[in-house]
């Protein structure tokens, strides 16, 4: 009786013999049709007769009816192409009717939007196929884009293109923080306005904005509103020494009294400017001096906290008569800075810089470690302690 060694061994030299008939059977085979990929190009006359004249006599077996369902999807597409090529003479035409309107997104709400198109605002909706999935935003389109709107025959319009902004201000989604909101496209620069008093200067608030302006290539603007209410003015501008000395440019303003207005507007004229602050700073009241007719809502301070109530409810452009546009968006408590991790921070102050490469660690953040020359900077008045105080919070709320 054979042992299982030798069981092994015939087993081995019966499949080996099986693989040999089988290779031997397909060398027998009538090849299958296959492609060549040196063939001439097909032209299209000769398309019509291609099952005809170049298929195989024999092919590989095919459900019932897959031949003729090939040769009819073949003939459609050659339908098409000749339809096509018939009516190329009338293509130029027809793109420029799928074309449209250029226009420009002034107001969004609730999936319609107010678009601005030669001075004639028209009120439109968005394309179905328009969507912000695998684009990194949560928002189709933002107040400032480019559009091309075709007219719908009932008097509004559908927004079915938007053309590539060329600058954006975008913070994390409040829902979804990897991702970004979009809160104004295509500006140029970003006034940032803090109040002296009623609420109180934030400048944490202020350093936030300065980063996402530089981060976004927009050109950064401070304004001091309501410095009426200093008791004594040389306090306000002591209060932004640490950024006059970094170079910003910095207005101090009031609405009340008409100081600065001018300043502001000149720095305004010819420019997209997005307006952005805490919520009761007066931005409202800036922009409706700045340009009388704009009629801005305002509104007055809560006594319950000191806090400004929101009087702009939602973003919106304007035309400046002076030359321009402002948006104007509603005041906010928080803002963060979408894409910026902890490890990047220090790049956004350049007041650290000589100081940091003096720490004993290379990757010193400047908070904790021993051998810090930034702290030690601070302790010695060298950097501003409101600076640091900023990047400290920063540099908390931001991601590894």
């Amino acid at each position: 009786m054979p042992n299982r060694e030798t069981k092994r061994w015939q087993h081995y030299h019966q499949n080996k013999a099986m693989r040999a008939v089988r290779k031997e059977i397909k060398r027998n085979r009538e090849p299958d049709a296959v492609r060549r990929k040196d063939r001439a190009p097909v032209s299209l006359d000769d398309l019509d007769s291609f099952y005809d004249e170049d298929m195989p006599l024999s092919e590989r077996v095919m459900p019932k009816g897959e031949q003729e369902r090939r040769k009819a999807v073949l003939a459609k597409a050659l339908t098409a192409i000749r339809r096509d090529e018939a009516g190329a003479g009338d293509g130029d035409q027809a793109a420029r009717q799928r074309t449209g309107q250029r226009g420009v997104v002034i107001e969004v709400s609730s999936g319609q939007c107010r678009v601005d198109i030669e001075g004639r605002e028209l009120l439109c909706r968005l394309r179905g196929s328009l969507t912000a999935e695998e684009t990194g935003m949560t928002n189709v389109v933002a107040v400032g884009d480019r559009v091309i709107v075709e007219a719908d025959g009932a008097g509004q319009g559908v927004i079915a293109e938007v053309l590539p902004r060329r600058s954006a201000l975008a913070r994390p989604d409040v829902f979804y923080s990897h991702l970004k909101q979009v809160i104004a496209a295509n500006v140029d620069q970003l006034l940032i306005v803090g109040s002296w008093r009623a609420p109180e200067l934030w400048l944490e608030l202020i350093d936030r904005y300065l980063i996402a302006a530089e981060r976004n290539g927009l050109e950064p603007i401070i304004c001091v509103n309501k410095i009426d209410l200093a008791e004594d003015a040389s306090a306000c501008r002591a209060a932004m020494v640490p950024h006059l000395a970094l170079g910003y440019h910095v207005v101090f303003a009031s609405a009340v009294t008409g100081a600065g207005v001018d300043e502001l507007r000149d720095a305004l004229k010819g420019r997209t400017s997005v307006v952005a602050g805490m919520s009761g700073v007066g931005k409202s009241s800036l922009l409706n001096a700045i340009q009388q007719g704009l009629n801005l809502a305002t509104g007055a301070i809560s006594s319950f906290d000191n806090q400004g109530r929101h009087t702009t409810t939602q973003v919106t452009m304007r035309r400046l008569a002076f030359g321009g546009y402002v948006v104007d968006t509603p005041g906010i408590r928080e803002f963060g800075i979408a894409g910026l991790r902890r490890r990047e921070l220090r790049d956004y102050f350049p007041d650290f810089a000589q100081m940091a490469g003096q720490c004993r660690f290379p990757d010193c953040s400047h908070l904790r470690e021993p051998g810090c020359a930034v702290r030690e900077a601070v302790r010695r008045g060298e950097v501003a302690q409101t600076r640091f105080h900023s990047y400290a919070k920063i540099y908390e709320s931001l991601p590894e």
